[in-house]
Formats: structure tokens, sequence, C-alpha cells
């Protein structure tokens, strides 16, 4: 059955939903997304260049349609169906979906482990001693992600000065908390070195840096991870960077 439009009937009794697209067969979803009215049906002629589209189009090519599910429906607000589209995505886990997000607010009300969330919410301030570089990691940091990708998501690229090299350390920091926290060993100009987790598009940028380190010892991480260096960055700064005693 090709639908191509819901009627007014059923868009009112839909309101705002969570909808599902899978491969047929009782296959398994491959995107997950939310809306109202007939947004569930654009996906179907969608021309960008995407996974998803290319998904659609294999499945086609085979003879068959992607198998379409609302989910949840009946929302009142699209708050709400934002909130439910994240923790499904955040179930799923992204890297199986041709999301290319998780989804919104799932990097602070999404899915994490519960001492992370004591930490997020109920952390102990702690004044960094050592010379040390603080690195806001918010826009590539996620719940699960491997410690190889917060490393390298901590180690470039960053544009920096030559006070950079008066630090001993780099801390990964995620909503004001430390996560991780590595000893520096070299600094090189961004796209320079080898990346696992990354590609090179994302990392080659002139005039940046990134480090090579390993991580930091048992005394400085149990010192300073799952501890609020808040304090340390200034008002609404949207800088990710600032330097400690160095």
């Amino acid at each position: 059955m090709n639908i191509k439009k819901l009627s007014s009937k059923v868009v009112e009794k839909l309101g705002y939903y969570v909808y599902l697209y899978r491969y047929p067969l009782d296959g398994p979803v491959f995107y997950v997304g939310k809306g109202k009215g007939s947004r569930i049906l654009t996906h179907l002629n969608d021309k960008s260049e995407s996974r998803k589209v290319e998904i659609i189009e294999k499945i086609r090519k085979n003879g068959a349609e992607p198998v379409i599910e609302i989910l949840v429906h009946g929302l009142q607000d699209e708050m709400t169906a934002l909130r439910i589209e994240a923790a499904v995505i955040d179930l799923l886990g992204v890297k199986s979906l041709a999301n290319q997000v998780r989804g919104y607010g799932s990097g602070v009300v999404g899915r994490v482990e519960i001492k992370q969330l004591i930490a997020m919410y109920d952390s102990d301030p702690v004044e960094v001693d050592e010379p040390a570089i603080l690195i806001r990691v918010n826009k590539l940091y996620r719940y699960g992600m491997t410690a190889e990708e917060l490393y390298e998501a901590t180690r470039g690229v960053w544009k920096l000065g030559e006070r950079r090299l008066g630090a001993k350390y780099a801390f990964a920091v995620y909503k004001g908390i430390v996560r991780e926290a590595y000893e520096i060993g070299k600094w090189h100009p961004a796209g320079t070195t080898r990346y696992r987790t990354r590609s090179r598009d994302d990392v080659k940028a002139p005039g940046r840096w990134e480090f090579e380190g390993k991580l930091a010892s048992d005394v400085i991480r149990r010192r300073y991870i799952d501890k609020s260096v808040d304090r340390h960055f200034a008002g609404n700064s949207q800088n990710p960077i600032t330097y400690v005693n160095c």
C-alpha cells in the first residue's frame, strides 16, 4: 500500500508522534523521527545525499518499500515528541541507524549511566592545581563513546597560541564535568597525525593544533574525573578552551 498523504482526520488524531522506518520482512529499524501532519511520509520523496535515502533506494531496487510504523502518537506537544525520539535513538544506538545525531537533549536527559548523572547534577567542585588546558567537548561527547573516541575528540583540533606549551595536562570537559585527563606529549599542526575515529576532513584545519598524549596517572585521574571545573569557565563564554596555571 503506497500512502502519499494522510487525511485531515488521521492528522488530527495523530497529533505529535514518533515514527520508525525499518527494513521489510521484520527487518531492523534504520531511522527514527518525530513530527506531525504528513511529516512521516516526506522521507519517501527525499532526494538528499544521506544514508537514510541510500537505504530507501536500496530497498526499492529490491522491489519493496520500507515499513513505516508509528511508535507513539497523540502527544500534546513537540517537546514530548523530541524527548521520546531521543530516548529511542539512544536505546537503539545511533550507529545502527541512519540518523545523523542522537536527538534533542540526549546528551543531557537521554540515556546515561547513573554515576554520570550523579556527577552532572551533584559533583564536587575541584581546584585545578596542575598546569592544564580544560577542553570542552560538548559538541562531540556522547554517552557510550569509546575511550579512543573520547581521546580523539579531546586532542584536536583547537585554535591555540604559544600558551599551550606550558600545559602538562589536557582535561576532557563535558557540561562542566571532567570526563577524562590526559598527559600531553607533543603538539602538532591539526590534521598531521593519524586519527582512527575521525575523518581527515574533520580534523584538517589550518592554523589549529592537536596533541598526542596518554592517559594521566591514576593519581591525577582520581583527583579530577567526575569533578566540576565549571568555575574555571567565564560566564557565558562559548570558547571551548580554558588555560589553568599556564
